[in-house]
């Protein structure tokens, strides 16, 4: 069952699970997952803690805790999703020190209500980094404009930082600049730079999602032709990018002073359209020192009868961008694409954390000891 999974591994592609819950944690499976199925990191995000406390299997206990406390739900929440965090980190430990800190990671998001406040997603990544207290620890900080400069101030500060929400070319080089300049910060503080880790979470999925629609409104052959190409030449081509970055100069200085890169991270890899193979986005994105956070169902796809045939990504620049330029040619704008995503991602894991407050709120008020 896991050979398509080691010589994914095997590539060069870490493999990571984007899904989290206590049940998880509890059962054994995350641990039966990374003995099995080559698993060597964790994603979390506001939609996966929504999901797994509202389901409120193995929640409870913390829950009426909490609220015997009389705590805001704010706090409730931080504690149990830090809570689980710490656990999955404890557990993904031996693969973290097997690695030299490259793998065995989990990522906690910042509130996504601050994704256009610099000052707040600051404070907010600090506290959760000294919340969860683990060295293998990613604080997700999304990729919008206010998000950049909290990226490189909290990286010149030594904490390890998954960026997310990724869509554009232009946005992840301005992703990879401010990590650099995060880097030159630590160094210049004195800060043991090997210590700092960073993955940058380039989303793949939702621009065909988005794209295909678009190409299915223009209705041509050209058009339908076109449909499930976008989001493989987008990516692709972000690779391109990395190479290109990570060769330069200006790294170079930064490699001298044991920095480690930023390694692009394949997110939202779960088919959205039943019309196209399982595996897609994670066998046509192979390449040496790239991350794969998969959904279970597309892990066990690609367990089960996932293809892999080598490095897919690098020698295909040229047609990914005439894949994109065919697109843009029938009248569909890439920027007007990705600011879409952009802001509809931002939305998504807004409402989201707001369902999550709702519902946690309502369990703290049932559960809310009489008074005396």
């Amino acid at each position: 069952m896991t050979d398509a999974l080691k010589r994914l591994s095997d590539e060069g592609v870490a493999i990571w699970l984007d899904d989290l819950s206590r049940k998880r944690i509890t059962s054994g499976n995350l641990a039966e997952l990374i003995d099995q199925q080559h698993v060597v990191g964790v994603t979390t995000n506001p939609s996966i803690f929504q999901k797994a406390i509202s389901s409120g299997d193995g929640y409870e206990q913390q829950l009426a805790d909490l609220a015997a406390r009389k705590v805001t739900v704010d706090e409730a929440i931080r504690m149990i999703t830090t809570a689980d965090v710490r656990d999955a980190a404890d557990i993904l430990r031996p693969v973290f020190d097997s690695t030299e800190g490259q793998d065995g990671r989990v990522s906690i998001e910042v509130d996504p209500r601050l994704a256009h406040e610099t000052t707040a997603t600051i404070a907010e990544a600090k506290q959760l980094a000294w919340l969860v207290d683990r060295p293998n620890t990613l604080i997700k900080i999304p990729a919008t404009k206010a998000g950049l400069p909290a990226i490189t101030e909290v990286i010149g500060r030594g904490i390890s930082v998954n960026v997310t929400l990724i869509f554009s070319l232009e946005r992840y080089r301005e992703v990879m600049d401010a990590y650099l300049a995060g880097l030159e910060k630590a160094k210049a503080a004195g800060l043991d730079l090997s210590e700092i880790h960073s993955v940058a979470s380039f989303f793949v999925s939702r621009v065909d999602t988005e794209i295909d629609k678009r190409l299915d409104s223009v209705g041509t052959d050209e058009a339908k032709a076109l449909k499930g190409k976008a989001a493989l030449a987008n990516a692709r081509l972000a690779y391109e990018a990395y190479e290109e970055v990570f060769s330069s100069e200006r790294w170079a200085a930064l490699d001298r002073a044991h920095a480690n890169k930023q390694r692009p991270l394949w997110a939202s890899t779960g088919v959205k359209d039943p019309a196209y193979k399982d595996t897609l986005y994670v066998v046509d994105l192979v390449a040496p020192g790239t991350v794969n956070t998969m959904p279970e169902a597309t892990l066990e796809a690609t367990a089960d009868h996932g293809e892999v045939t080598g490095d897919t990504i690098r020698g295909t620049y040229e047609q990914a961008r005439a894949e994109l330029d065919a697109v843009a040619k029938l009248g569909i704008s890439y920027d007007d694409v990705v600011q879409l995503l952009e802001d509809e991602g931002v939305e998504k894991f807004e409402a989201a954390w707001n369902d999550l407050l709702k519902s946690t709120e309502a369990e703290l008020k049932r559960l809310t000891p009489a008074e005396d």
